[in-house]
Order: C-alpha cells, then structure tokens, then sequence
C-alpha cells in the first residue's frame, strides 16, 4: 500500500526523466556521488511503476536503446561527438519514457501538459550544460594547457575515480588511480582532452 502512488503513470513519467535528467548532470558535474545515487533512486522507483502498469513495449524498447548512446557519451565525454550522442540518448529516451505508459487506447497514458512541462525543462537545461560543453571544448585547444602537466593543485572534491580540482587558476574535471579527498594537493600528470590526471602530493614532498 506504501507504494501505490508509485502506480500513477504520471509518477512513473517524472521519476523516469529524473533519473535520466540526473544521470546526464553527474556527466557535467562528476565527483560529488548525490547527482549519481539520486539517479539510481529515482529509476528504481521508476521500474517499479514499469513493472506495475500497461506499456508500450515499442517505447520501453526504445527508452533502453536510448541507454547505447548515453554509455558512448561516458566513453567520449568531453568531445563534441561524445555530446552528439548525449542529444541522441536524450530524444530516445524522453520519447520512450512519455509513451512507455499505456492508455486504454493505446497511446500515452501521460498527462500531455506535464510531458511537455517537464521535458521542456529538463531539455533546456541539459542543453545549456551541454552549449556549456561545447564552448569549453572549441575554446579550450586555443590554449597551451599542456604547461598543467607537473604544476600542482588542489581536489576540489573527493575523487573517486573521477571528481574536480583546481589547477593552474581553474577547474578542471580530474581522474586518478586512487581515492584522493577533497582538500589534498594533487599534481598533473597529464592532460587527456578536457581531463586532467592527476596524483595526490606525499607530504614528505
């Protein structure tokens, strides 16, 4: 009983493109964790309503191919081709998860006024992060960044894999091989794109 609410396909819908909408933001802003377990919360709880209601399997089979070109945008974040599929994922999956919920006759048991309310929103914004994207990625090659390599910063966040730091007079997304907190002086050991790699400083140094 707890969960009937979860039985609305206008829930299922917003909790759908959230978790979508928040998953694409942990691509923009990486490091923190929330953006990433509050996808996974909310696509739980949209699986729950999947699961629950009458779909179309046409639009559900389209929301999980829409996952292919998202995973490739991971692959070739920070490249203009990896945001092309970024925009790719997201029209398949905004499609498919308005018309995943079944109506009587067939087409989107969605709220139509709400499909467009929210996936208006959630596009703008995802497309300003990713116009963001892209003036960093025609604007930054200009520079000679390559003279990070050796200098010496500081983990904006706690890197775990992947998390922010600030170097050389600016942020930059960062990876490392090992769990960096947020606070240690890191040095460049190389730039690969938009990303820097990084190592935390030993103190004896």
């Amino acid at each position: 009983m707890t969960f009937d609410f979860l039985l609305d396909p206008n829930i299922g819908f917003v909790l759908l493109i959230g978790g979508v909408v928040l998953a694409i933001l942990a691509l923009f802003m990486p490091g923190t964790g929330l953006l990433e377990i509050g996808a996974l919360f909310a696509l739980v709880l949209a699986g729950y309503t999947l699961a629950n209601l009458p779909l179309n399997v046409w639009a559900v089979v389209l929301f999980f191919v829409g996952i292919i070109p998202f995973i490739l945008a991971l692959i070739w974040r920070g490249s203009r081709r990896g945001l092309i599929a970024l925009l790719i994922s997201l029209v398949m999956l905004v499609i498919g998860s308005i018309f995943a919920f079944r109506s009587p006759r067939g087409g989107s048991a969605v709220n139509p006024v709400l499909a467009v309310l929210v996936t208006g929103g959630s596009a703008g914004l995802l497309w300003f992060m990713a116009r963001k994207s892209i003036d960093a990625a025609i604007q930054r090659p200009s520079h000679d960044y390559d003279r990070l390599v050796g200098m010496i910063g500081e983990a904006r966040t706690d890197i775990r894999g992947q998390g922010a730091v600030y170097v050389g007079g600016e942020e930059w997304t960062a990876t490392c091989a090992e769990y960096v907190p947020a606070g240690t002086p890191v040095r460049v050991l190389r730039r690969k794109g938009l990303f820097l790699e990084v190592e935390p400083v030993k103190k004896e140094e």
